[in-house]
């Protein structure tokens, strides 16, 4: 599509902007400027929301919640069927704007709107399975069960890394249980959050239903505090880093609310002597630099054994010499810039920590002067040992540490586990008992651990989220849906007594 056009989008989608500078008056606040990594060139300046208006917006999400929750859960599903198909037929516009505004490449952008319409197909067919328990009670004719009720207002507060594809997991999972949302977009990416809001905008319209069951506020960080302090809201899913998390975390805290977390991984595939050196390579280079090293889940440490470790280092170096490097819409590169200038600057600044801590540079490594955006940088290979301070921390840049391991597999775990977070992680090797004691209790610390796959990339079918400074939610498949509504136990007495339970005696 090379003919991608940001202007053609907004008009196609009938989002009002003006043609001097793209300039969208979405709120009555300052104005916000969303300049592209890829070329360096603005692309839009969209007024953000003032507290007054996010005020506003929470009393019509209030509203919303009143009606919302009393449609049945299959017919809120038929809502997020609908906007799948909005997405479906704007996937590769979407596509190519998430591509450019964030920089990931073409083929990561448009797998991200791929997972989008993959986690509405899955909200559709469980806004028929939320199922609750039956339980037999203790006392003669009376029923137990449990059931579950939607929330209220979910508030979700979303990273640059993932423009849009985080904020559908969340976002389509509390329609279906009956929730309606307020989301505050990356200030990174203000335009893909627009052209979201204004497809499920399309849906909500056509099917006669408030516009604020999905709302959104374009801000600061000031929003994001209004947010997590706002007794209105009754969950608040973050996803960032662990030290936006912790702030975000005492807000809620301090208010009696449910937070979900989604926070900084610092992710290790551990490669045994018997590891297939191709699918290690693979998943390695992949893990690292896809998304030019700027995902939750990327690999940043790789555990390698002694036996093997120079074998897989000058393969890995090899690897590293044919990596493209450039615009990311041109699906010939596999890797394009980073976000901004404040991220290469933290990029140079670890790789000279990790020097001068002790460590070896393998691969060139600095800026990329060849483009019109400064955010171009070379992935860097280092020479590392694990307790390094700069290791221990999350550096959202293509930066991979080697740390060799002696031994046996427990030394490699070990050294794995002991970081802060506890994202994602991956054992390669051929050997049962090696994957099954990654796998198991005295294993991998993180909420998610694979076998002869990489530490990056996850399917929505499984839950998906971290321990330790990761924040321990848990979004997307499997039950996490539970997260997003409230658990009501429910005893129904159909005798003519009325027994206590325990056996108690309460007669007058």
């Amino acid at each position: 599509m090379k003919d991608f056009s940001v202007n053609a989008l907004l008009e196609s989608l009938q989002i009002p902007f003006s043609n001097s500078g793209t300039e969208i008056p979405f709120g009555t606040g300052d104005q916000l400027a969303t300049y592209s990594p890829v070329d360096g060139k603005l692309i839009a300046k969209i007024h953000q929301n003032t507290p007054e208006e996010y005020q506003t917006k929470i009393q019509e999400s209030l509203k919303a919640f009143e009606i919302f929750k009393n449609i049945p859960a299959p017919k809120r599903g038929e809502i997020v069927r609908q906007f799948g198909d909005k997405i479906r037929a704007n996937k590769t516009q979407l596509g190519y704007l998430v591509s450019y505004e964030m920089g990931k490449s073409l083929q990561e952008g448009l797998g991200e709107v791929q997972e989008m319409i993959d986690i509405c197909d899955y909200a559709v067919g469980l806004s028929r399975q939320l199922h609750g328990l039956t339980m037999h009670s203790e006392r003669p004719m009376h029923r137990m069960y449990e059931q579950y009720h939607p929330l209220g207002v979910v508030g979700i507060i979303s990273a640059f890394n993932f423009p849009v594809a985080v904020w559908a997991w969340n976002a389509t999972i509390s329609w279906i249980c009956g929730n309606v949302t307020l989301w505050k977009p990356s200030e990174k990416v203000p335009l893909c959050a627009l052209v979201c809001q204004q497809l499920i905008t399309q849906v909500l319209t056509e099917n006669h239903l408030p516009l604020a069951i999905s709302n959104l506020v374009i801000g600061d960080a000031e929003l994001g505090k209004l947010i997590s302090a706002d007794k209105s809201i009754a969950l608040v899913s973050a996803t960032g880093s662990t030290r936006m998390g912790k702030a975000v975390a005492q807000q809620v805290a301090q208010r009696l609310g449910k937070s979900l977390l989604e926070l900084g991984g610092n992710n290790a595939i551990i490669v045994t002597p018997s590891a297939d050196l191709q699918i290690t390579i693979t998943g390695s280079v992949f893990g690292a630099i896809g998304t030019a090293g700027q995902r939750c889940t990327s690999t940043r440490r790789l555990i390698i054994h002694e036996s093997i470790y120079e074998k897989v280092k000058q393969a890995l170096i090899k690897a590293y010499q044919q990596i493209k490097i450039g615009n990311p819409l041109d699906e010939q590169n596999h890797m394009g810039p980073l976000i901004d200038t404040q991220a290469v600057e933290n990029y140079l600044k670890a790789t000279q920590q990790a020097q001068t801590q002790g460590g070896t540079i393998l691969t060139d490594y600095g800026i990329l002067s060849d483009f019109e955006s400064q955010c171009y940088v070379k992935p860097v290979i280092i020479e590392a040992e694990n307790n390094y301070k700069i290791v221990q921390e999350e550096t959202f840049a293509p930066i991979l540490y080697l740390i060799k391991y002696s031994g046996e597999i427990e030394n490699a775990i070990a050294l794995q586990n002991n970081v802060p977070q506890g994202l994602s992680s991956a054992i390669m090797t051929n050997n049962l008992k090696e994957a099954e004691k990654f796998l198991s209790v005295n294993g991998s610390d993180c909420g998610i651990a694979n076998v002869n796959i990489g530490t990056s990339g996850a399917e929505i079918g499984g839950a998906f989220g971290g321990e330790k400074e990761t924040g321990g939610g848990r979004e997307s498949g499997s039950d996490a849906w539970k997260q997003y509504m409230r658990r009501q136990t429910n005893t129904i007495n159909y005798s003519s007594q009325i027994p206590l339970a325990q056996g108690i005696k309460f007669e007058f």
